[in-house]
């Protein structure tokens, strides 16, 4: 039960996040005439951002101490 406020921090983090993310989207959407920048190099670079928070939230819920 000690790790509640953890999880309630990350559901928060993860919340505002999305929210970012959707504000973005929201902006680059709002010119009409300009077309959304994405493709390849939007994943060449966000996957090396992405990948190595997975593996270490992974890794830190693998390895987690009990109690």
């Amino acid at each position: 039960m000690d790790d509640s406020i953890f999880i309630i921090f990350i559901a928060f983090g993860c919340l505002w996040a999305l929210m970012g993310i959707g504000i973005l989207v929201l902006f680059f959407r709002s010119d009409k005439e300009q077309e959304m920048p994405s493709g390849k190099w939007g994943l060449v670079v966000a996957l090396p951002i992405i990948i190595p928070m997975a593996i270490a939230f992974v890794y830190a819920a693998i390895n987690r101490a009990p109690g």
